[in-house]
This record gives structure tokens, sequence and C-alpha cells, in this order.
């Protein structure tokens, strides 16, 4: 690892910075309207009395320039816990240098230390440089599975379910 590269914890002071790589990273996916979320409602989240997820940051030459954002899940097959990385991002001025190889292993690293049976994620189907990163470090990109994902009015209204 490079000497200007430092991976680290996110800490509730880096909130702003890791919600301005959200906003970069939802740029880049051509998904910036689907940022409804703003960055105290992320510290509450990351930091608050029930963290639902955690931050490893990447700081080149001590400018944050990515992070990876992951939560347990499990696997009821392999009876174990997991991890599931939610993003993986380093701002395109800094691609090419290791960041993301890093902050993947700084992540695969804590999943082998908790036990964990699998560390999964997902990838848009069009970004192939992504896919080709993520075969190259040794993950098998999964053909025969897709996303099923309910939010908004739909989601209320499936938990709105009543008996007759």
């Amino acid at each position: 690892m490079s000497s200007q590269l430092h991976l680290r914890p996110a800490t509730p002071a880096d909130v702003p910075a890791i919600f301005s790589l959200i906003r970069a990273l939802a740029e880049y996916e051509k998904l910036s309207h689907q940022v409804t979320g703003d960055a105290d409602t992320l510290k509450q989240h990351l930091f608050g009395t029930r963290p639902y997820a955690e931050v490893i940051l990447a700081e080149w030459e001590q400018k944050i320039v990515g992070f990876a954002l992951f939560f347990p899940n499990y696997s009821t097959f392999l009876t174990q816990p997991g991890i599931y990385l939610e993003d993986l991002f380093v701002l395109p001025d800094y691609r090419g240098r290791g960041i993301g190889k890093a902050l993947l292993r700084e992540v695969a690293k804590l999943a082998v230390s908790r036990g964990c049976g699998r560390l999964e994620w997902s990838v848009l189907d069009w970004n192939e440089p992504a896919i080709a990163f993520y075969q190259y470090m040794g993950a098998a990109v999964l053909p025969d599975w897709r996303i099923c994902r309910v939010t908004g009015e739909s989601l209320r209204q499936l938990g709105d379910i009543r008996e007759g």
C-alpha cells in the first residue's frame, strides 16, 4: 500500500465528506435524482444509538477520496453472518492508484476477522469497469440473481397488510 494512502474508520466529523462522496457516486451512476437523504440522517444512522452501517474512508495525502459503506447480513444456507457492501467509491481523479483495491481488501479483512461466511455487493450491469475490477479481485458476478426492491409508497403499502 502506498504511503500516500491511509484507510481508517469514519468518525462523526467525517459525515459531510461521506455525504459528498455519496453524491459523487450518484452522479457517476447517473442516479443523482435518487439521493433524497441528508447528512444529518446519515450521521444518526452511522453513529447514533443503533448504528445501521459502517464506513471505511480512504485518504490520499490526507484528503478523503473514497469510501466503503457496509453493514451486516446473514446467510441461512451457511448459517453464518456476512457483510453487504452497499457502496465502494473512489473519486475519478484518484482511480488507478490501488485505492479501490485497498478498500475492498479492508472490508474483506473485517469480514474474515468477524467470522463472516461471505462478502456481497451489487454492481450495475452497464458498469463494465467495475465488473472487470471485481472479477479481477476474485468476485463471481452472479448472472442468475436479481435484486428485488420495494421503496416509497410501495413499501408503505406492503407494510400495511390488513387481515380482512
